[in-house]
């Protein structure tokens, strides 16, 4: 019974790496400012008739920490990727230079850094929720042990290990979440 046990606390610890690592990726799309490549991450271009992430048909760099370049591996898709960025609603006007696609980023006003803080908020609130997910099925494992012969201090014991590794993935969320937004409201 104990090692069904280490198996279910291993089971969630290793459900809830994922939904920490699914968290941080989201957390990287929300830009604080500074120019990344990651900001273009949800970019699909149409690769002759295949929507196309837009990494795979161009090189993405940073210029500096204002400028975003694009540098398509086909000259002929300048202007599909331009018309894709526009298209995906993040806020870039591309300006091109004919080999290449400059997209400056304006600097973040104070009303928009609350929205950023409050859109990195919901996305913590989602990932607690996985996590809660995560331990209603790690306890509900917990009680078809008990229906094969777990004993209920065991399970009480079992109940509280859950919980506890539950509040130490939650409090990793309230950690990420203060970095971002101090990420954010930094000027």
């Amino acid at each position: 019974m104990v090692e069904d046990l280490n198996m279910i606390y291993d089971e969630l610890k290793s459900s809830n790496e994922k939904t920490i690592s699914h968290y941080e990726s989201e957390l990287m799309k929300i830009r604080a400012g500074k120019a990344s490549p990651a900001m273009l991450q949800s970019v699909m271009v149409d690769y002759y008739g295949s929507p196309t992430p837009l990494q795979q048909v161009a090189n993405v760099n940073t210029m500096d920490a204002r400028t975003i370049t694009v540098q398509p591996w086909e000259k002929a898709l300048l202007d599909e990727i331009m018309r894709s960025i526009i298209n995906a609603n993040l806020g870039f006007a591309p300006q091109s230079n004919g080999e290449s696609l400059l997209i400056s980023v304006p600097p973040l006003t104070e009303e928009r850094r609350k929205d950023l803080v409050k859109r990195a908020k919901g996305e913590s609130e989602n990932a607690k929720v996985g996590i809660r997910n995560n331990r209603k099925d790690a306890i509900d494992m917990v009680k078809d042990l008990k229906n094969d012969g777990l004993s209920e201090d065991l399970q009480k014991d079992a109940e509280s290990e859950i919980q506890n590794i539950t509040n130490g993935f939650s409090t990793r969320i309230d950690q990420l979440f203060d970095i971002k937004e101090k990420d954010i409201m930094t000027i």
